[in-house]
């Protein structure tokens, strides 16, 4: 797509890590950008005001992607604010503190399920109403952040993450054969080893140091990296997947 035909797109999660790196690297490739977040009011507001110090256009918008009434309200300000919706980037995520199931309570997999899956799902909802030809939309790229994890399980540390995004990876499968013929694709990136906060909030700052060996690179990779794989899944470059 060329700046003038890409549209508004909504990142969730946006105010850190590969939602921030996204929403700025989108505004830099065209695309007007709502940076959503839930807590962060002050990080969401520095990511905007970048892309609009670099030309760009953002705006930020608070909303808990596990409640329907936030997300209808955020993608119907995207709307009035942006324009056309045409891309959206599932990337808002949560896990808690590392354990063992035998340790996990329900409260923990209702939070943990709620974003990671529920949000997902209601967000994608709320993107296809705005994108689908079928409903007089002009097409789009939804685009679901993933983990290894999903892969990998997770083992000893959270699980429950893990099943998750093993939830995400199922979903993206489905919902792009869904409406693959409304103009619509459907792609999921599934990150590896990420040197973001995520680690800290799970109990380990330094996991990352911990597993460096294990890693080929023999490094962790950068936000800045998973937001250029997700922007190729947006652009048409990415056309025929």
């Amino acid at each position: 797509m060329n700046a003038e035909q890409n549209g508004g797109i909504i990142v969730t999660g946006a105010s850190r890590g590969i939602g921030a790196s996204t929403a700025i690297l989108a505004a830099a490739r065209g695309w007007s950008v709502l940076v959503n977040y839930r807590k962060d009011q002050s990080s969401a507001e520095a990511v905007r005001d970048q892309i609009v110090r670099a030309g760009g256009q953002a705006i930020c918008y608070r909303a808990d992607v596990s409640q329907e009434s936030d997300v209808v309200g955020m993608f119907e300000t995207a709307v009035q604010e942006l324009g056309p919706v045409r891309g959206l980037v599932n990337n808002a995520g949560t896990l808690e503190t590392q354990c063992r199931l035998e340790d996990m309570d329900a409260g923990r997999l209702s939070r943990v399920f709620a974003v990671n899956v529920t949000g997902s799902f209601l967000c994608a909802r709320e993107a296809v109403k705005a994108m689908s030809t079928r409903r007089g939309g002009s097409g789009g790229s939804i685009v679901n952040v993933s983990s290894a994890a999903a892969r990998l399980g997770s083992a000893n540390e959270y699980i429950d993450y893990a099943a998750s995004k093993g939830a995400i990876d199922t979903m993206t499968r489905g919902l792009a054969n869904e409406v693959a013929a409304e103009g619509i694709r459907v792609n999921a990136v599934r990150p590896g080893f990420i040197n973001t906060e995520i680690h800290a909030q799970g109990g380990e700052p330094d996991r990352l140091e911990r597993i460096r060996p294990t890693i080929p690179l023999g490094r962790a990779g950068e936000a800045e990296e998973v937001a250029h794989a997700i922007l190729w899944l947006l652009s048409d470059e990415s056309s025929y997947c």
